[in-house]
């Protein structure tokens, strides 16, 4: 399968912020993430790295002060 693991950059740092994405899609509001079996969560990032080796993304906080997690949307 080719789901991949999104991370979060901040400060220096990578946080794991979800596992099994199977769609990412850039908003204007920042990045929505889909896996199979749970509702679409919106992230306040921007894309900094896709690694398709590593079945990795790596985004970055587009807004300090915006969510640091996943949020769902309403």
């Amino acid at each position: 399968m080719c789901q991949a693991t999104v991370y979060l950059a901040r400060d220096g740092q990578e946080e794991e912020i979800m596992r099994d994405v199977i769609l990412l899609e850039p908003t204007a509001d920042g990045v929505r993430l889909s896996t199979f079996f749970e509702e679409p969560q919106m992230v306040r990032a921007r894309i900094g790295r896709i690694d398709f080796l590593k079945h990795t993304v790596t985004l970055v906080v587009e807004v300090e002060g915006g969510p640091l997690r996943p949020s769902q949307e309403g």
